[in-house]
């Protein structure tokens, strides 16, 4: 979509003129061949250091030659290009391929300093110590089946402490869900946070930051019940609050965030369409269009 986007945007710029077009294209094609025929003189040359049998190298050496011969004449036309044509549009091209060269390049480096800095040190142990305690906190907005799974999930795991966790946004609905949290028995404290100004994430990022100031060694393992939707528009409609403390607690040391998902009705529906459509697309899969009236289908032996 992007190479289409570009070209589309070229195709417009340049007035949909072949002749002024072209002038890419050449500089584009004879830096590729060029570049190639200069990689492979640098593979013949890394070969023949090592290479000791006189047939073998005498078969670099001539390849050698005819890609370093390559490389001088495609270089020569490229130069050539570049001084009668630099004016005329080969530019862009010059600058497209120095930005795609410094992008990549940059991303290249991202994903080494990345490795580097996540590489298992062996002489760093303390690295790897097991946190004290893990206390879980599930997040708690009301008295639902999604809530109850993941009370149960978080259950399962034996953290050392567990409690649930509800922002007082309303006061009646938080009087509503903590009556109905003691009416059903249920043997999970609930911690209300007050909330002045009717916000969710700064109270439960605060709390968390509280909770990792008092014991650094603990871990936190925070466990968010989140809507599995069918729909591209439910998910406007769905999961806003959850995305948005996600956001903020991924960024928060020795915190484990846990989504906890609970199936709507319209997930299933488009669980069923996807498994249909891959059904549909598998090799071998017979596909049938509508039957003609007054068709029959031929009898077996068992009929």
């Amino acid at each position: 979509m992007l190479l289409a986007g570009a070209a589309i945007l070229l195709v417009w710029l340049y007035g949909a003129d072949s002749t002024r077009l072209i002038q890419l294209y050449i500089v584009g094609v004879f830096v590729s061949f060029t570049l190639s025929q200069i990689g492979m003189v640098r593979h013949w040359n890394r070969h023949l250091r090592t290479e000791r049998e006189p047939a073998k190298r005498r078969h670099m050496i001539r390849s050698r030659a005819i890609n370093a011969f390559g490389a001088f004449f495609t270089g020569l036309v490229l130069v050539v290009v570049l001084a009668t044509k630099f004016t005329h549009g080969a530019w862009v091209a010059l600058l497209g391929m120095v930005i795609f060269y410094g992008t990549m390049t940059a991303i290249r480096k991202h994903y080494d300093s990345v490795a580097a800095e996540i590489a298992a040190a062996e002489e760093r142990p303390d690295e790897y110590v097991r946190p004290s305690r893990v206390r879980s906190l599930v997040l708690v907005s009301k008295l639902h089946k999604p809530t109850l799974r993941a009370l149960a999930y978080a259950k399962l795991m034996h953290a050392s402490e567990l409690e649930a966790l509800t922002v007082n946004v309303d006061p009646a609905e938080t009087k509503a869900l903590k009556e109905e949290w003691e009416r059903r028995g249920i043997n999970v404290p609930l911690k209300i946070l007050d909330s002045p100004y009717r916000e969710i994430t700064r109270p439960v990022i605060e709390y968390v930051k509280s909770l990792r100031r008092e014991s650094p060694r603990d871990a936190v393992s925070v466990y968010i019940p989140e809507y599995v939707v069918g729909h591209w528009y439910e998910h406007l409609l769905h999961n806003q609050s959850a995305l948005r403390l996600k956001g903020r607690l991924l960024f928060t040391p020795g915190v484990m965030v846990t989504s906890v998902p609970y199936q709507l009705q319209s997930s299933e529906v488009a669980r069923k369409r996807a498994r249909k459509r891959q059904e549909w697309n598998a090799p071998g899969a017979v596909r049938r269009g509508p039957v003609e009236k007054g068709h029959k289908e031929p009898a077996g032996k068992n009929n």
